[in-house]
């Protein structure tokens, strides 16, 4: 059995839902509202960079660490900061109920 030690969890996030709104014209506005603050760890797992038309793109994944929640999704996302971790995956570490891994993607261009 894997236990993290409670002071890993020191960083301070926020948990944000989409919420779509209709517009005028017929498509949706997705508005991000919160959910939860929660205390993570946050892991660095890799970066990349890509050259595109209209310049350079970069991309970092993270791994980030928190007590089981149940309603977590894909579809979520982790505010830090002025940092904003769009969830790609979410994992009970275990299976046992007691803690999540979020592999997070960050873009900035």
């Amino acid at each position: 059995m894997k236990t993290w030690p409670i002071g890993a969890l020191r960083h301070r996030v926020q948990l944000e839902a989409p919420s779509r709104s209709p517009e005028e014209a017929g498509g949706a506005v997705v508005l991000w509202e919160p959910v939860a603050t929660l205390w993570a760890e946050i892991i660095p797992l890799s970066g990349t960079e890509v050259f595109q038309a209209d310049g350079i793109s970069a991309t970092a994944a993270f791994e980030v660490r928190i007590r089981f929640r149940p309603d977590i999704n894909a579809e979520m996302r982790f505010v830090f900061g002025e940092r904003v971790l769009d969830i790609k995956s979410v994992r009970d570490i275990e299976g046992r109920r007691r803690w999540l891994s979020c592999l997070c993607e960050e873009r900035s261009s």
